[in-house]
């Protein structure tokens, strides 16, 4: 019953980072103000999560402080590029976009912390690209679909660079100290751009944000944590690969948005290419 559990919670939490993507389009404000506002509920949240389990807020040294300060800013820069490619685009190729992940962390990932590159990862990383392309009717810049598709590109930069610097700092700290800092920051650093131009808040837009952060964010990111507990890091890779599934799905469901069939084509190639990755690295970690 315990596996059972585990796969039901990492499930849900995977749907839940996948509904995220939605809120692009239910909220009316700008990607920064989304973000801080994200951050803000969701590291509130990590925080009290963090003292019922009696682990520390705050990093050991300067060192790590500095370094989770970087993770914040990257993490502010995942986030907004994120929810802006599904504003100037559609939900799916936002989130087809941006898991392109794997192809950027398959090169960056050797050269960061000096390893061997496997020429696997970086063949179906290659696949992964050639997904992307597909996607993209024509190569104009002043077409929606190549602005999102080159928005979720940066935003799935830099979750890879997010990803390598995640792997050196849960060394050390837990992943929910870890994401409670990144939060923390990305809202330090988004906080005097946002005021540049206050957004106008309504109860509505309060209560989106309120379940963005607190539902899918820090609750998502609880479930998905727990549920590691579980079951193996092979089995955990390759429901992560499910979040664009996910998206599509509840884009439909709840947006009526429908993918062009050669934005399917070029996601099943991504998705058959990160899921292939996923378990490549999953089973180097058993």
């Amino acid at each position: 019953m315990k596996r059972e559990k585990a796969l039901a919670e990492v499930h849900l939490a995977v749907l839940l980072f996948g509904l995220a993507g939605l809120f692009g389009k239910w909220l009316t404000l700008s990607p920064p103000a989304i973000v801080l506002g994200r951050v803000v509920l969701a590291s509130l949240t990590l925080a009290v999560v963090l003292g019922f389990s009696r682990q520390k807020l705050w990093p050991r040294n300067s060192k790590d402080l500095a370094l989770f300060a970087l993770m914040g800013l990257v993490l502010a820069v995942h986030w907004v590029t994120f929810f802006k490619s599904i504003q100037v685009s559609t939900v799916a190729v936002g989130l087809l976009a941006y898991s392109t992940f794997p192809f950027f962390t398959a090169f960056l990932e050797p050269l960061w912390l000096r390893e061997r590159f496997d020429n696997r990862s970086v063949l179906l990383s290659l696949v992964c690209l050639a997904g992307v392309f597909l996607i993209i009717p024509r190569l104009e810049m002043s077409n929606a679909v190549m602005k999102g598709v080159l928005w979720g590109l940066l935003s799935g930069l830099s979750f890879s660079v997010l990803t390598i610097l995640n792997r050196i700092m849960t060394r050390t700290y837990s992943s929910l100290q870890t994401a409670f800092q990144q939060d923390f920051f990305a809202g330090i650093f988004l906080w005097p751009l946002v005021l540049c131009s206050p957004p106008a808040l309504s109860a509505g837009d309060v209560g989106l944000l309120a379940v963005l952060g607190i539902v899918c964010t820090a609750g998502a990111h609880t479930l998905f944590i727990d549920g590691l507990k579980g079951i193996g890091a092979r089995a955990a890779s390759l429901i992560s690969a499910l979040e664009p599934v996910y998206g599509v799905i509840l884009a439909f469901a709840f947006l009526r948005e429908v993918p062009a069939p050669q934005t399917l084509l070029g996601g099943a190639l991504i998705l058959a290419a990160v899921a292939a990755v996923s378990l490549r690295k999953a089973g180097s970690l058993r």
